[in-house]
């Protein structure tokens, strides 16, 4: 039995299925965790999706903003982007039971492994957030997006700001920053006030700024936190991170990553992806 984390797919049905093939993934034996935005972008996101409904509990998946995206524009919360290749998803006979799935989908994930905690999400996580605070406040969302005010929820969803997460935050404002940290944060100030204009790399930071893991005295320094998200940032695998954005619709890989008996064993299976965006403003 392995457990793989697999990084972002974005609607790249054809190298997602090279990659279970490389893997040879098989669902009564094996465990895969999508970290997030498994559509948009990419040719064929329905495909995706039927994949990987049809693994059932063999694979789970987190929620990316492209996915929560999905669920604004087929709910009008949200018009489509010029970049959006979502269209044949939401015109599928099957659409209404892919959208069902997605919103059943997780925020955060946590799995004990050989001892160690493994928390896996989308982007980031905030510094003053332990893994048991990350997982609650991920539960209130899950539970509004599974619930009857999702279409109220996503009315309210889009926005940068509160900018900083406090305790004393109610409300849509409360939702939208867990929203905002645990699917588009890259960098963040020591204080942990979020940007989300820069999506270069991690080195050099912009100034005031560092990247959410590097942030001194972040509370989930102690567990191993797998994300996607940032594909600039490409393939990082430290004994705290593990980041596995490595580009795929842009024309770089998608990756897995096997996870072992301990968070210490990783091995990295990669293939190379056919450019379904061309490279520039990302997200």
């Amino acid at each position: 039995m392995s457990l793989y984390c697999i990084g972002d797919v974005q609607g790249c049905d054809p190298a997602l299925g090279r990659l279970l093939a490389e893997i040879d993934f098989s669902p009564s034996r094996d465990t895969l965790v999508l970290l997030g935005d498994l559509v948009n972008r990419g040719p064929d996101s329905a495909a995706v999706l039927r994949r990987v409904q049809g693994y059932g509990a063999s694979a789970r998946s987190l929620l990316g903003n492209h996915d929560l995206h999905l669920l604004g524009v087929a709910h009008g919360a949200r018009k489509a982007g010029r970049k959006d290749t979502l269209a044949d998803l939401l015109a599928a006979s099957d659409s209404e039971a892919m959208l069902d799935w997605v919103r059943h989908q997780h925020m955060a994930l946590h799995m004990q492994i050989g001892g160690g905690d493994l928390l896996m999400v989308h982007a980031g996580v905030l510094p003053q957030w332990t893994v048991g605070d990350t997982l609650a406040l991920a539960s209130e969302v899950e539970s509004v997006l599974r619930g009857p005010a999702l279409g109220d929820f996503l009315l309210t969803m889009y926005g940068d700001e509160p900018a900083q997460w406090s305790d004393t935050l109610s409300g849509s404002a409360r939702l939208r920053v867990i929203v905002n940290a645990l699917t588009r944060l890259r960098y963040c100030t020591p204080e942990g006030v979020m940007d989300f204009e820069t999506k270069d790399g991690a080195i050099p930071a912009p100034e005031g700024l560092l990247p959410w893991f590097d942030v001194p005295g972040r509370k989930t320094a102690a567990a191993t936190v797998a994300f996607g998200h940032w594909s600039t940032l490409g393939w990082l695998s430290r004994p705290d991170l593990l980041s596995t954005d490595t580009g795929c619709v842009w024309g770089g890989c998608l990756s897995a990553v096997r996870i072992g008996a301990t968070l210490d064993e990783r091995e990295l299976i990669q293939v190379k992806c056919e450019a379904a965006q061309k490279p520039g403003k990302q997200a």
